[in-house]
């Protein structure tokens, strides 16, 4: 990490923060001005009005001069947003950060302190606070249990239980730090996720070619979350639901992909079935129809994520979560750092 210094201003890292905004105008004055705050400043910052509504549009004029706007006509999704943007930048690190997330004032001095213990991470994930439950974690990273099911871990937990630093399977994209040479060595996030689980898919990716995935616990933000889709939107179901099935589906190698398909299988019968209770039993049908019209399209994408595989089936399979209370109580799943990993 390189710093520059602008005489008694803070210390600038060579970060470029990305935001991606939909219907975001009641939290991104919060999410700026929180940047504006921290004591190491990135060199880089975007915001990218990802087609929102007419009456929702971010209005570029009133951002900082700081801030890089750049608009989109059409909604790109998360994906195709930060993907946009990852392509603008140029700075050794990409920090992805949602414009419901508030990060505290040391967020980047402690993630640039974090690069310094762990020279050989190129993915670390942040601490998630939940920003309107004060004594709640929203997130600690993301678990990849055996069912295929991904989840935020400690999210709506006590902050009692926030782990040290540890590896994760997975960090979550609200508030989490890439390095630039793996986020284009990977090809970015999947477009074709649009939304949800693409965080997992890319980070699954990075596993698979042998990188771990760091959460920080003193790097922190305070997170809303859902903010602009609502957690049992049928957006939000449509969406995690097919991106689920193919995260499976690409990424899951070798023999453990037979062993598991059958559970994976049965949870998702159950899931289909419980979703009734909240009215979407048809858009849980929809997206799983869709998915499995992708089916041919991700096998595709399978054989090359597969081909280039650098971790052994069993590596994969000791990283995912067993614990079935693990599942259910969404606890963390933290591991110590194994020495002599990328």
């Amino acid at each position: 990490m390189t710093f520059s210094e602008t005489g008694s201003q803070p210390p600038v890292a060579d970060i470029a923060v990305l935001i991606v905004a939909y219907r975001s105008r009641a939290t991104l004055d919060q999410c700026i001005a929180a940047l504006a705050a921290q004591t190491v400043k990135p060199r880089q910052v975007f915001v990218l009005e990802n087609g929102s509504p007419p009456d929702e549009r971010i209005d570029g004029a009133a951002l900082p001069d700081w801030v890089s706007f750049v608009e989109s006509e059409e909604n790109l999704g998360f994906a195709g947003g930060n993907n946009r943007l990852a392509k603008m930048a140029d700075c050794e690190w990409l920090a992805l950060l949602n414009p419901d997330a508030f990060a505290r004032p040391d967020w980047l001095e402690q993630f640039v302190a974090a690069t310094q213990r762990y020279p050989g991470i190129s993915v670390f994930g942040s601490t998630q606070y939940a920003a309107n439950y004060p004594g709640l974690l929203d997130g600690v990273g993301d678990v990849y249990h055996i069912t295929g099911l991904a989840y935020r871990a400690g999210y709506m937990r006590p902050v009692t239980l926030l782990p040290d630093d540890g590896e994760v399977f997975a960090v979550c994209g609200a508030a989490a730090f890439w390095r630039r040479s793996l986020f284009d060595k990977l090809g970015g996030f999947d477009e074709r996720f649009f939304c949800y689980n693409e965080d997992v898919d890319l980070a699954y990716r990075a596993k698979l070619a042998g990188y771990q995935a760091m959460q920080l616990r003193d790097a922190a933000v305070d997170h809303l979350g859902y903010a602009s889709s609502g957690r049992r939107s049928e957006f939000a179901t449509y969406y995690g639901v097919r991106n689920r099935l193919w995260v499976f589906l690409k990424n899951t190698p070798g023999w453990l992909f037979w062993v598991l398909s059958p559970v994976h299988a049965g949870v998702t019968l159950l899931l289909w079935l419980s979703a009734a209770r909240f009215g979407q039993f048809t858009v849980f049908g929809r997206a799983l129809r869709d998915a499995l019209k992708g089916c041919d399209e991700m096998m595709v994408s399978r054989r090359d994520i597969q081909d280039k595989r650098v971790s052994g089936v069993w590596q994969i399979a000791r990283a995912m979560s067993w614990n079935p209370a693990r599942l259910l109580t969404r606890a963390p799943d933290i591991r110590p750092v194994a020495p002599g990993r990328t």
